[in-house]
C-alpha cells in the first residue's frame, strides 16, 4: 500500500513539474513551432517541418471544424485561429497562463474564449461538435490514458469529430528521452530543465488501443514528424 502510495505521489510530482516547464517554456514555446534559435536545424530539416505542419492543417480543414468547439491544450494558439474560422465558437483551454496570455494577443477572433485550468480535472460545461488536442496526448501519462478518451467521448456531442495532432518519434532538440520514452528531460533557453510525461505512439498501436475504447478512427503520420487522428468518433 505505501508502495502504491509513493508512486502516485512521483506521478503527480511529475505532473507539477510539467505544468511549470510549460509555463516557463511559455515565452520560447514558439521558437520550437517555427523552428527558431536553437531549433532552426537547418534548411532540409525546417522545410520537411513546415511541409509537415502543412499535411496536417489541410487534413483539419477538411475535417471543416464546425459548430461548438473545444481546443484541449491550446498553448500559444498555433491552431485556435483555424478552428475559429469554421465554428461557431471555441473554447480554448490550457493549464498555463502565459500561454493563454499569449494565445488571447494573437488571435483576432471574437468567438473564441480562453480558460485557464488543469487539463487532468477540467470538466466541459456542455458538449462540443468539434474537439482538437495538439502536442497533449503524448503528456497524458499511460495510467491515465483510458481515463483521458472517456472524458473526450463524454465530452463529444453526437455525431461530434475529434482531432489530435503530436509527435513522431524524431529528435529535434539532442534532448534525449529516459524510462522508455516514458519521461522526457527538457531544457529551456536559460539552461534550467525539467522532467516531462513524454509518450511517443505509433499509427497502428494507437489506433488499436482506441478502437479497444470504442473509437472509429483515422490515424496517419505527416511524414517524419507528427502524428495525426482525424474524423474520430466515439462509438461506444
Amino acid at each position: 500500500m505505501a508502495e502504491r502510495a509513493g508512486e502516485a505521489d512521483e506521478a503527480e510530482r511529475l505532473l507539477e513539474e510539467q505544468q511549470r516547464y510549460y509555463r516557463e517554456r511559455a515565452a520560447e514555446y514558439d521558437d520550437w513551432f517555427f523552428r527558431r534559435g536553437r531549433y532552426d536545424l537547418g534548411a532540409d530539416f525546417n522545410e520537411q517541418w513546415t511541409a509537415d505542419v502543412a499535411t496536417v492543417r489541410r487534413a483539419l480543414a477538411q475535417l471543416a471544424p464546425y459548430g461548438e468547439a473545444l481546443e484541449l491544450a491550446c498553448g500559444t494558439g498555433n491552431w485556435t485561429s483555424q478552428l475559429a474560422a469554421g465554428a461557431t465558437s471555441v473554447t480554448a483551454v490550457d493549464g498555463a497562463a502565459e500561454m493563454i496570455e499569449i494565445s488571447r494577443a494573437k488571435s483576432a477572433a471574437t468567438n473564441v474564449t480562453h480558460e485557464v485550468a488543469d487539463l487532468f480535472a477540467w470538466r466541459g460545461a456542455g458538449r462540443y461538435d468539434t474537439i482538437f488536442f495538439g502536442f497533449w496526448l503524448s503528456h497524458v501519462p499511460p495510467e491515465r490514458f483510458v481515463e483521458f478518451w472517456q472524458n473526450v467521448g463524454r465530452a463529444l456531442a453526437p455525431g461530434g469529430r475529434a482531432f489530435f495532432v503530436d509527435s513522431l518519434a524524431y529528435d529535434a532538440t539532442g534532448e534525449g528521452r529516459s524510462r522508455e520514452g516514458v519521461v522526457e528531460r527538457r531544457r529551456l533557453n536559460d539552461g534550467r530543465q525539467f522532467s516531462i510525461v513524454k509518450v511517443i505512439y505509433e499509427p497502428e498501436r494507437l489506433g488499436r488501443e482506441l478502437a479497444d475504447l470504442g473509437w472509429r478512427c483515422e490515424i496517419t503520420t505527416s511524414g517524419r514528424f507528427f502524428i495525426y487522428g482525424s474524423r474520430l468518433r466515439a462509438t461506444a
